[in-house]
């Protein structure tokens, strides 16, 4: 076992010294006899592999009251499964020398897995990894156990300004929608064995499966590893696309807390994945707050006012349609004036967009930073799992620098300006009530 992490963790170590830097990746991609979707990028450069396996099964499939359904059935995958108890899985990961991880968000339910190519630790990993994704067993202390470090983990958060910050903002730019549906006390609460043995049932199937591969094998061996991992699970029914397209009233939410800063989202839904103004919007949202110490926000709020010291903006796709978010924390005393400054910056820029010196230097900054992502197998696997589970063009990579270079000005302020509304603005600010000169305000919301 030692022998085997040793070996891996050298591999690991190789991949930074030697990997190339890529400008694409040949992706191959097939459909299963099981409706499972599978995306492979042969990788020889190390003797590692690479899996992901991304469901249909993530927060919004979760239904009204059972928010956290989706999260803590991907928690429990690995508390027991076939005739493997808890201690059991994670002696055989350790004997195996792999990794296996994963999460759920509000689009996609993942498990991933990361072993050595060699047949001996990856086909035991595999047939591991199947046997999670399939006959997991839910014991039910397990499920006890785990619903309450949720609870735990939800009524600390519920102390904190940024974690409330998050939740009140969701729910107030996504009234009804799944995307402003967090879990809650109540809600985790609420959730037993079997939700979580029919949720299961109901969304981990072949048909809302795409399974990613990267790595040190050939396309008969990825197509092996894609039928072990999801051939034996039920083609269950498609899935359904839903585009929301109700936009927030705007409003200003203040939430009381005694801490001395206050913490401000201001925001509304932006775009969708696949969506044609993504370049446009990444490019100007480079310029406006994603940029760092260049971006104009920074530039205005922090820097020539001192008035926070981070300050962003960032468009988040989903499978429907994600946020646009700006976000600082500031002195309760000035929260007002740092808004204005916000409001007057944004408005600015969707007026008369960036300048053409601003334009050149976001587009050297995404163009020759972009080798990055792909500078490891792991970076390579998360770039195509997105391609795969949204459903973007297979040369999607190869065209990105191509496709940024060739924005103009003209393009960023239409994209903007259908993208993001004034009139639908989210702004929620909470605490700043332990900064001494700040108005009180408590609960309002205007």
């Amino acid at each position: 076992m030692i022998a085997q992490y040793k070996r891996l963790g050298a591999a690991l170590a190789l991949a930074l010294a030697t990997l190339p830097a890529h400008a694409g990746l040949a992706i191959q991609s097939w459909t299963t006899p099981g409706g499972t979707k599978v995306f492979f990028v042969e990788s020889r450069a190390l003797p590692i592999v690479d899996v992901q396996v991304d469901f249909r099964a993530a927060g919004t499939e979760a239904p009204v009251g059972k928010a956290g359904l989706a999260g803590l059935t991907r928690s429990l995958l690995d508390a027991g499964a076939g005739t493997l108890d808890e201690d059991a899985i994670a002696n055989r990961i350790a004997d195996l020398g792999t990794q296996i991880g994963g999460g759920a968000d509000m689009d996609r339910a993942s498990l991933s897995l990361r072993s050595l190519s060699n047949p001996a630790e990856r086909d035991g990993a595999v047939a591991l990894l199947a046997t999670l994704i399939q006959q997991p067993t839910f014991p039910a202390a397990a499920v006890e156990r785990e619903k309450a470090r949720s609870i735990a983990s939800l009524k600390e958060a519920d102390t904190q300004p940024d974690a409330i910050l998050s939740r009140r903002f969701a729910a107030a730019v996504y009234p009804n929608h799944a995307y402003g549906r967090l879990p809650t006390v109540e809600t985790v609460s609420a959730i037993t064995r079997d939700d979580l043995a029919d949720f299961h049932k109901r969304y981990y199937t072949s048909g809302r499966a795409v399974v990613s591969i990267v790595g040190d094998v050939s396309r008969p061996e990825a197509e092996a590893i894609a039928t072990r991992l999801t051939g034996a699970l039920p083609a269950g029914d498609a899935p359904v696309q839903t585009v929301n397209t109700t936009l927030p009233e705007r409003q200003t939410i203040r939430v009381p807390n005694p801490s001395a800063q206050a913490h401000v989202a201001i925001g509304q839904p932006g775009i969708r994945r696949g969506d044609p103004d993504f370049f446009p919007l990444v490019v100007g949202n480079y310029i406006l707050g994603g940029g760092g110490f260049v971006s104009r926000l920074t530039r205005e709020v922090r820097e020539k006012r001192g008035y926070a010291y981070s300050v962003y903006s960032y468009f988040a796709p989903q499978r429907d349609v994600g946020p646009f978010q700006i976000g600082l924390q500031t002195k309760g005393s000035q929260a007002d004036d740092a808004l204005r400054v916000v409001a007057s910056t944004l408005d600015e820029f969707l007026a008369k967009g960036p300048t053409e010196a601003e334009l050149q230097a976001a587009k050297d900054n995404l163009i020759n930073g972009f080798a990055l992502r792909l500078d490891s197998n792991r970076k390579m696997l998360e770039q195509v799992a997105v391609i795969g589970s949204y459903g973007l063009s297979l040369d999607y990579l190869d065209t990105y620098r191509d496709k940024v270079k060739a924005v103009t000005v003209q393009q960023i302020r239409d994209a903007f300006k259908r993208h993001v509304s004034p009139d639908h603005l989210v702004t929620v600010v909470v605490g700043g009530d332990g900064d001494k000169a700040a108005p009180v305000k408590a609960g309002a919301a205007r």
